[in-house]
């Protein structure tokens, strides 16, 4: 058995290396740099220490366990295993971008032989796999699915700065082409994932439950959302509401936010696009969804009421971002809301600076245009914004990066006493 993880991202990375702790397993990745990086023992996404990506890493190809990291087609072309990681996101209307998955099934397409299995794991909508993927390998395989070669479905679990709940801690969903191949894919994954699976009946299943998963969370915290824009009307401290309401037994412990990233942002428009072709509109998914992207303008008026009350000239002010990343103690900067809150700061004439140690200053100017900080700027502002919850800015002292008439707002409610205004 040999095993080909195609995308070797947040997702594809920890794969590989749980994979190569038991089998022979090749990382494939178009981007060279990132290949290079991972040869060296090196992960810029935080997702695998050091120390296990050395244990696993290999020179060269192997018939034995152990992880080689590669950008040529030919290290791929006798596995048996494909395994697909590349990310779905949506394009700049919301509409589902499957363009990753269309190009990295070419690449699979090239090197397929009979008997192959190829598993998708990337967040799709129900029918993606069989629909999109497969006629793909079929054009540039010229073999027959399901005659030739086969397919499979699980759906990634990863949450991208956790370390608690690592990939072999994630009870993992899986499925197949037919119901022999299911139990094939279920054994590959059971073989190294120690919460273990779930074998569902069929690929739409699967593809369907990892798609609501997210859903779920974004209405709910969408539903908070709006709690805090109401509380907020009548002087009420939704944290306060949210602490009473929990000591309620079934209550859900939702806090309100910016959602961001690439799951929770993004997947709700992939069941809602599929809903449409079907010929439903979904109404709820959308309301969490325009409710939820309306936040980052939301926050930036928030923080301009409060300037102005307090005195502060906002055209020309100077003003401390502190975060850029979609969420705490991670580098990934993907789909993050806190863009949405620095333009609107920006149309009212504010010189923003961004400060965050865990983003790559390189990654933010190129996918945003934004130039980032990694140290803190020695000076004082008169507005200060908590986007991220960084642990490093738990220990700020604020009073210092504070003029005599200045805000401090708190976006994610980790401040308390010290901040003048929160979400």
């Amino acid at each position: 058995m040999k095993i080909a993880v195609i995308g070797l991202g947040y997702v594809g990375l920890p794969l590989a290396r749980l994979f190569a702790t038991k089998y022979s397993v090749v990382g494939f990745d178009i981007n060279q740099d990132r290949i290079n990086e991972l040869k060296l023992g090196k992960d810029s996404t935080f997702e695998v220490e050091d120390d296990l990506l050395a244990s696993v890493l290999v020179e060269k190809p192997t018939s034995h366990s152990g992880l080689y990291c590669s950008t040529d087609i030919n290290d791929i072309s006798d596995c048996n295993y494909y395994i697909v990681t590349v990310p779905t996101p949506v394009d700049k209307n919301n509409r589902p971008n499957l363009t990753p998955l269309y190009k990295s099934s070419e690449t699979v397409g090239k090197v397929l032989k009979k008997g192959d299995i190829v598993i998708y794991e990337s967040t799709v909508y129900p029918g993606v796999t069989e629909d999109e993927c497969v006629p793909v390998l079929e054009r540039i395989s010229a073999l027959k699915f399901n005659t030739d070669f086969f397919v499979g479905y699980s759906p990634e679990r990863i949450n991208p700065g956790d370390k608690e709940h690592t990939v072999e801690k994630i009870l993992k969903v899986t499925a197949g082409s037919t119901p022999e191949v299911g139990v094939k894919v279920n054994d590959l994954y059971k073989s190294v994932i120690s919460a273990g699976t779930h074998l569902a009946p069929t690929i739409k299943v699967a593809e369907a439950a990892k798609v609501i998963e997210n859903s779920q969370r974004d209405i709910n915290i969408a539903f908070v959302n709006e709690l805090s824009k109401i509380f907020n009307c009548m002087d009420i401290d939704t944290y306060a509401v949210l602490e009473a309401a929990s000591t309620k037994w079934n209550f859900l412990p939702f806090k309100p936010g910016l959602v961001g990233g690439h799951c929770i942002g993004v997947d709700p428009y992939y069941l809602a696009q599929k809903a449409q072709e079907e010929g439903y509109h979904p109404e709820i998914i959308l309301a969490g969804r325009r409710l939820n992207d309306s936040m980052g303008e939301y926050v930036a008026s928030q923080v301009v009421k409060l300037m102005i009350k307090n005195g502060i000239i906002v055209n020309s002010s100077h003003l401390l971002m502190l975060g850029i990343t979609f969420k705490e103690n991670c580098p990934d900067v993907r789909n993050t809301k806190i863009i949405d809150v620095i333009k609107v700061f920006k149309e009212y004439g504010i010189d923003v600076t961004i400060y965050d140690p865990w983003a790559n200053s390189s990654d933010v100017e190129h996918e945003y245009g934004f130039r980032t900080l990694d140290k803190l700027p020695k000076k004082t502002f008169d507005a200060i914004v908590l986007g991220v919850a960084h642990k490093e800015f738990a220990s700020l002292d604020y009073k210092m990066l504070r003029k005599e008439k200045s805000v401090l707002y708190d976006v994610k409610g980790v401040l308390g006493d010290l901040a003048d205004g929160k979400l």
